[in-house]
């Protein structure tokens, strides 16, 4: 199925939703620690925001940018509507997100995942990333699993894009 992804201000109404049935699964999950270690976010944290709309005109995918520094980024605000998961909706935000993050200077990504998310850790890995130490934000979680990515490294597989940042 083919996506389009639109830049969404923080607070587009279909943002809004998706954003919320995300917290939503994440408080259903008492294993899931959805962001204990900092404030709330709020317009001010993000620097890009993404919605991925289906050709019927439905949003249902979301994922956004916070930047960590002038060269990393953490990828936030994942999720994708229960009856489009597994049809590349998710991938087809990753990619736009990592797209940006390139032009923005972003060669370096992070992310977290909670520890009972295994169709998450499962779909980073699959997508290029790999597990790595606790970033500032969620050191000491025992319930958060980091992934991150070097977009300088051509560490995709054959036939998928390669970075141009070196």
């Amino acid at each position: 199925m083919a996506w389009t992804v639109e830049t969404r201000p923080w607070d587009d109404a279909e943002g809004l939703q998706l954003r919320a049935k995300q917290q939503s699964e994440l408080h259903a999950d008492v294993n899931c620690d959805d962001h204990p270690h900092g404030p709330r976010t709020s317009a001010a944290d993000v620097d890009h925001f993404v919605v991925a709309v289906a050709a019927d005109g439905r949003a249902v995918a979301c994922g956004g940018l916070r930047a960590l520094s002038a060269r990393s980024a953490e990828i936030e605000w994942m999720y994708v509507e229960p009856d489009c998961r597994g049809g590349g909706a998710a991938m087809t935000v990753l990619r736009a997100l990592e797209g940006v993050a390139l032009y923005r200077g972003w060669v370096h990504l992070q992310l977290k995942v909670g520890t009972t998310q295994r169709d998450a850790q499962r779909f980073y890995e699959r997508a290029g990333y790999r597990n790595a130490h606790l970033f500032a934000q969620y050191g000491g979680s025992a319930t958060s699993v980091i992934y991150e990515l070097d977009l300088r490294v051509e560490t995709r597989r054959p036939g998928t894009w390669k970075s141009v940042h070196r």
